[in-house]
């Protein structure tokens, strides 16, 4: 997201962020000041050379006051500067929650937040996996226990037709998506969906195109650059379904789900708001059901990025590890 409003407005998100940020212990660290620049520049476009001195200190009343109806989009920025030191401490929750109250913005990466802190994982877990879940398929499933079933359709059923299907990609010419999709999971070492031990292809597919048309790797930071492409890209449960998930996982350190682990430090906040700008403006939707995966394998990989409005990714931008091979 680029913000469009004020100036003014932009220095109240600013200001609210530095709140949150300061939340706790009342010092903004290296990591706050990074993101908070970072953001001034990439999301607020305010320019270089931002002086954090100069934010006043804002209250929820006056942010609500500030925004009016533009409350939904400082949530994210929010909740980002909160974990960006790797941990997130009560305070912080707790200020970002009063952000959203004032604001009356109902987000359930809100509530999580505050779970996390609170020590209960099981309720964060259960949370944002139904989110996903239903941002991927649409439909809300109570029952968390059937996530990793559905998520490991093949363990008891494999598919041999479908993984093979995905093999015979091996044959189309160099350079094309369906080839590059091919060589992406030899490369990585993936099995293809229809096979005992591989992920559904529901989620698979469509997450794996995203990291191919992003151009973002499979390190722990490439896996959270790609979900915050996806929730620019894929608008629906974004933040809870999406960004914090990753998070969570990549940056925090706490597993969500059995096959995917987890990581300490991989947020950086300059590359995470240009994901999420990239995903913002691209056009097409990977995740949408009318996307089909394969009416596009013989076209060109760099001709489909331009269809669809993929920005180019800047080395500086990409995630550790590097950039997917072509």
């Amino acid at each position: 997201m680029i913000f469009d409003g004020s100036e003014q407005q932009a220095r109240l998100i600013l200001g609210a962020m530095a709140e949150v940020a300061r939340a706790g212990d009342g010092e903004l660290t290296a990591l706050d000041r990074s993101a908070l620049c970072s953001a001034a520049l990439l999301v607020f476009r305010i320019g270089t050379g931002l002086d954090l001195h100069s934010l006043e200190r804002v209250s929820p009343a006056q942010l609500a006051e500030g925004l009016g109806e533009r409350g939904s989009e400082v949530i994210v920025p929010l909740v980002v500067i909160a974990t960006v030191d790797g941990q997130v401490s009560p305070a912080a929750a707790e200020r970002v929650a009063a952000y959203a109250e004032a604001l009356g913005v109902e987000e359930p990466a809100v509530r999580d937040l505050q779970s996390l802190v609170q020590g209960e994982l099981g309720l964060v877990r259960a949370d944002m996996l139904r989110r996903n879940r239903a941002s991927i398929t649409g439909e809300w499933v109570e029952d968390v226990a059937s996530f990793c079933e559905w998520l490991l359709p093949y363990r008891d059923a494999s598919a041999p037709e479908l993984s093979q299907r995905y093999e015979a990609l091996a044959a189309k010419p160099p350079g094309t998506f369906g080839r590059a999709f091919h060589d992406f999971y030899r490369v990585n070492g993936f099995p293809f969906a229809g096979m005992e031990e591989a992920v559904a292809e529901a989620f698979t597919t469509p997450h794996d195109a995203a990291h191919l048309l992003s151009g973002y790797g499979t390190s722990p930071q490439g896996e959270l650059l790609v979900s915050t492409f996806t929730a620019g890209m894929h608008p629906v449960e974004a933040l809870a379904g999406h960004i914090l998930p990753v998070i969570v996982s990549w940056h925090l350190g706490v597993p969500l789900v059995e096959p995917a682990g987890s990581a300490t430090g991989a947020l950086d906040a300059r590359k995470f708001w240009v994901a999420w700008n990239r995903g913002d403006v691209t056009s097409g939707d990977t995740f949408n059901p009318a996307w089909n995966f394969w009416e596009h394998v013989d076209e060109p990989l760099e001709k489909l990025r331009a269809a669809m409005g993929v920005p180019p990714l800047q080395p500086a931008d990409a995630a550790d590890g590097g950039v997917n091979p072509p």
